[in-house]
């Protein structure tokens, strides 16, 4: 396109690969065009033969569907011939031939579980930085007993609260539960989630400086993490873009 690079094209094959699993750059009259990946339809079968699903020995790519906007805007779609397509998908879906797959699929429940440490980490700070706190009162009118709640927690909630001393009323007893940062291990359960992530990736957590790969290893080996980076990692990518592109570049 007008003003893209190289490094245009290929950061935005890799984010469409990371987050859909598949990227399709389609070649157009003296350009390259990156199409939106939740917007093409891959069709698959074998010429002259209805039946036949993607999965017969004989199937093979016949085309690309594509519906700007999606399939719910009912557009016309567009079609594109397999030799005007570059698809590149590095992961290959087990329940779907022809099709990749993000890495980010198999490990949506760790992802899922950092961001809900994250949360636990805002609300534990949010709510005084204090573990939770169950109050008992002698009261039998319930008015009186939302009255109390309500000033308590205005008096006691909140990081502005923080710190605070707390006076209760005669009859009232506060008893700490659950588990402060320090005794639920905070960055050990984070720390173990994020060196998955990062495994699942194919980067080394020290190229992107997570505690646990620090606390393993020392930047006096971060070339050897590197070099195993480059040819575990980027290598293959690499060769496997290439050989996508050179589908619709004159090499």
């Amino acid at each position: 396109w007008a003003g893209g690079t190289r490094g245009d094209l290929l950061p935005q094959m890799i984010q469409h690969v990371d987050i859909a699993g598949n990227s399709y750059v389609v070649r157009r009259a003296g350009r390259l065009t990156p199409l939106r990946p939740d917007w093409v339809s891959i069709i698959g079968g074998v010429p002259n033969d209805e039946e036949a699903t993607v999965w017969h020995p004989d199937a093979r790519v016949l085309g690309y569907m594509y519906r700007e906007g999606g399939p719910a805007l009912g557009r016309e779609p567009v079609f594109f011939l397999p030799g005007d397509v570059a698809h590149f998908a590095p992961i290959p879906d087990p329940e779907a031939r022809f099709r990749g797959m993000s890495w980010l699929t198999p490990i949506v429940r760790e992802v899922m579980a950092d961001r809900a440490m994250s949360d636990h980490k805002l609300a534990f700070l949010e709510n005084a930085a204090t573990p939770n706190m169950i109050v008992k009162l002698a009261v039998d009118d319930l008015v009186k007993f939302r009255d109390f709640v309500k000033e308590f927690r205005a008096g006691h909630e909140g990081a502005a609260n923080a710190y605070k001393t707390m006076f209760l009323a005669a009859g009232a007893d506060a008893t700490v539960v659950g588990k402060d940062m320090q005794e639920l291990d905070f960055k050990l359960v984070q720390g173990a989630g994020e060196t998955r992530i990062a495994a699942a990736a194919g980067v080394p957590p020290i190229i992107v400086g997570l505690s646990e790969g620090l606390a393993a290893a020392t930047y006096a080996n971060y070339g050897q993490a590197r070099r195993r980076f480059a040819d575990n990692t980027m290598r293959p990518l690499w060769r496997n873009v290439c050989g996508s592109l050179a589908q619709i570049i004159r090499v």
